[in-house]
């Protein structure tokens, strides 16, 4: 296995990524529809409903990404898993229209009950895979590489979300849907578990995950300066003191950057309509600015993922931590200035996107980076606890201070735990790989497409 990023290979392991996103990309965006009407339940019982993915996700994801690292068989670890979690929650999933169809049609409680079941159903059956899914990249990827390839991966998921977005908006234009009492959402449901079992079936016929975990083993023991494990008196293998305590303050980074951000992805669009007098949505509304940092990481996934390659992760980090606590802090300052959006926010919200690709293509491959080859599911799981916490609890802290303090707190509150992941960062001290020193993109990819 060469020090070049075999690309397609990185591609064709991102499709469960990609399908995963479209999946969630829907569920978030149709789910509350249905609960709030179909169902007609408020806004208290249908957040609750819609917390619990999250709330799954701290032990689900986990337990799954170490059970997949004791897993052994002929497929391969991770493969059993994202066969298995796709069929499942493509049934499930399919399910769910059917249901919502059936209640408007002639509504019972047994249907309601019936529908939060299977929905309960479905996100176990999405947390089985997740965890396996995401670590199958670093599984056969030398640690050098994985910024690189977890750009791609990002990448993938993105292609995923906007996938899903066109199809959305090819089937239910408003010209389609205006005056409907009700709206079938069947036909977008098979739609994305197709996306799905395409997906799956390129990870089962065009990733030979044993080869390629074999190729992965003897790269490991061509480099053994990469492993930071040590073995016990007993035999068994365990991270150093140091190592731990970089851990510790990475995963603890992990969830202060996602308390900021998430914080401010939730609540922007009420903020900006109550502090800017902003609309929701159209060319000018506050949507666009969370559409703007969106594209602005989309561009910069794969440029990050270079530039991690060149100057280590962990700077290239704290680089994009600084750049968002700037946007978040100037947002506070012109919001003391001004109560009328500027076209000028623009370009903060542009490095808000930079910002959070630039953490987030390289915070994974830091946490992998410092486990045995063994535990990458499980450390995936790490992750993803740590992730999952943080978007569960912020958007409740941030709606308090909004709602019993001021609107004008969002900002400020971002830009505070921004800070404090700038502060933890710096007693991370471990999972930055070696740096590959090459010219040009001949140290990045093997396009062999």
């Amino acid at each position: 296995m060469s020090e070049k990023l075999n690309t397609r290979r990185t591609i064709l392991i991102g499709s469960a990524f990609l399908s995963i996103c479209a999946f969630w990309q829907m569920y978030n965006n149709i789910i509350p529809l249905i609960l709030t009407n179909t169902f007609h339940l408020n806004e208290t019982w249908s957040g609750v409903i819609m917390a619990a993915d999250n709330v799954l996700a701290l032990f689900l994801l986990p337990l799954f990404g170490g059970i997949s690292d004791r897993c052994r068989s002929k497929m391969g670890r991770r493969k059993p898993f994202i066969l298995i979690g796709t069929l499942a929650a493509v049934f499930l999933m399919i399910l769910l229209p059917l249901l919502d169809d059936s209640y408007f049609s002639a509504a019972s409680t047994t249907k309601l009950a019936a529908f939060i079941g299977v929905l309960g159903l479905l996100l176990i059956a999405m947390g089985t895979y997740r965890s396996p899914a995401v670590a199958l990249m670093p599984d056969v990827t030398p640690k050098p590489l994985r910024s690189k390839a977890n750009a791609i991966i990002n990448l993938m998921g993105a292609v995923g979300g906007i996938l899903y977005l066109i199809v959305a908006t090819v089937l239910y234009s408003q010209a389609r849907t205006a005056g409907r009492d009700h709206v079938s959402y069947l036909l977008l449901f098979s739609i994305v578990a197709g996306i799905m079992l395409v997906a799956l079936l390129i990870i089962m016929t065009m990733v030979d995950e044993p080869e390629l975990a074999r190729q992965q083993k003897l790269y490991e023991a061509a480099h053994p300066e990469d492993t930071l494990s040590v073995t016990d008196a007993s035999g068994n293998e365990k991270l150093p003191k140091p190592v731990m305590r970089s851990l510790t303050f990475l995963l603890i980074s992990i969830a202060l950057w996602f308390i900021a951000y998430n914080a401010v992805e939730t609540w922007f669009t009420t903020y900006a309509a109550r502090v800017w007098n902003m609309p929701l949505g159209g060319a000018g509304g506050a949507s666009l600015c969370l559409t703007i940092a969106t594209v602005g990481a989309i561009l910069t996934y794969i440029p990050t993922g270079m530039l991690a390659g060149k100057i280590g992760r962990k700077k290239t980090i704290l680089i994009g931590v600084v750049l968002i606590f700037t946007a978040f802090f100037l947002s506070f300052l012109y919001t003391c200035f001004s109560d009328h959006f500027s076209p000028v926010l623009y370009a903060v919200f542009v490095a808000v996107g930079i910002g959070w690709a630039m953490i987030n293509v390289n915070s994974l491959p830091m946490v992998v980076e410092m486990c045995r080859e063994s535990d990458i599911g499980k450390f995936t799981g790490y992750y993803y606890t740590f992730s999952m916490a943080a978007q569960t609890v912020t958007p409740i802290a941030a709606g308090f201070l909004l709602s019993h303090v001021s609107y004008r707190t969002l900002f400020p509150y971002a830009a505070v735990f921004s800070l404090l992941a700038f502060i933890t960062m710096q007693f991370v001290k471990h999972g930055d790989s070696r740096l590959i020193r090459s010219k040009g993109l001949e140290s990045f990819e093997n396009m062999d497409l």
